[in-house]
């Protein structure tokens, strides 16, 4: 350190500006502190698929949660349509006077049977398609930005 008050400001950072008539004391040079697990934090990035390819338990975890999720909207679909259809026979059983009506000379309990009952599989069929679908694309799009 020099005590000549010309050469005290120069740091290599440029001159600070002067004051006048003021004597500043010299700045140290600037330090960036970083925390060493910044760095081992980013060290491993190991994505999902490569997870899921080498059957490691976080792997099954993924697969394990999409299978879940096929499930639960499967069992949905599947007590939906059992609610609907099985209320068919008890409504007719509870108010017999439906199970008489003719229409068209068909009886419409073999309407409801079959016209609604067809209806109702494929609105649930594709319903169930859309849904999978959009599971399995949360699955990928997971996979993607890991």
């Amino acid at each position: 350190m020099t005590r000549d008050p010309a050469q005290r400001h120069t740091t290599g950072r440029g001159t600070p500006p002067q004051r006048s008539g003021s004597r500043t004391p010299e700045l140290p040079p600037r330090v960036t502190i970083t925390s060493p697990r910044t760095r081992a934090a980013r060290a491993r990035r190991v994505s999902i698929a490569s997870e899921i390819d080498a059957q490691s338990r976080l792997g099954e975890v993924y697969v394990d949660s999409l299978m879940r999720s096929q499930l639960r909207l499967a069992l949905a679909v599947v007590a939906a349509l059992a609610f609907t259809l099985g209320l068919v026979p008890l409504v007719l059983h509870l108010v017999p006077a439906w199970g008489r009506i003719v229409v068209l000379g068909i009886p419409v309990p073999w309407v409801v049977l079959t016209l609604v009952a067809f209806v109702e599989i494929v609105t649930l069929g594709v319903v169930y398609v859309r849904r999978a679908e959009r599971n399995e694309d949360a699955f990928s799009d997971l996979l993607d930005h890991r």
